[in-house]
């Protein structure tokens, strides 16, 4: 049996029917490229780690209470888990501001940032990240994984080009082409006037 040839839908049957290989075979196949996200993003191996591991705890507790739901393909479901659980430990690390005072003109007023946005303002920003999150969805894979190195990996165009085994012209090309297809899918659902 050639598990290349094997879908990811069809291992997540096999796992689901008890096959435990198939999840082994599964995480293999993604492991890269998962690890690799997590990395670029926290830059710190022990870190990555604990994130991928904390990504397939959930994918394995999400395909066995059977919520899984099959929009889409398997690895974006799980990279945008990766990304949500690496926002989670960037928002929960989240220092105070130091304050040093050791002047006398010192004015803890001049410390606070009352930028905190309205609940509503919140839920709109959250409901505008989903929607565009979903539209990113629908872009060529190509386009989608130089968006989402660049975007969500903070990539330079020549990593990006390293990793994607394509020269920087064509990874830059791929990323103009996804951001004009955002534009014209924007437009068309009408999310801004």
């Amino acid at each position: 049996m050639q598990t290349n040839r094997i879908s990811d839908q069809e291992l997540i049957g096999a796992y689901l029917s008890g096959n435990q290989t198939s999840l082994e075979i599964l995480i293999h196949r993604h492991k890269k490229r998962v690890y690799a996200y997590i990395l670029m993003v926290v830059k710190d191996s022990e870190l990555a780690d604990d994130i991928f591991q904390d990504t397939f705890i959930k994918v394995i507790n999400t395909l066995r209470t059977g919520t899984y739901k099959e929009e889409g393909k398997f690895i974006q479901w799980v990279m945008r888990i990766a990304h949500n659980l690496v926002i989670d430990h960037f928002r929960k690390s989240r220092r105070l501001p130091v304050v040093d005072n050791s002047h006398d003109d010192f004015d803890i007023f001049d410390t606070l940032h009352y930028t905190d946005a309205s609940i509503e303002e919140r839920l709109i920003t959250e409901q505008v990240h989903n929607d565009l999150r979903k539209l990113v969805d629908y872009l060529p894979k190509e386009q989608r994984e130089v968006l989402i190195m660049r975007h969500y990996a903070d990539m330079s165009f020549k990593d990006i080009a390293e990793q994607t085994d394509v020269s920087i012209n064509t990874a830059l090309g791929r990323m103009r082409y996804a951001l004009i297809n955002l534009r014209k899918m924007i437009k068309e659902k009408d999310l801004i006037s």
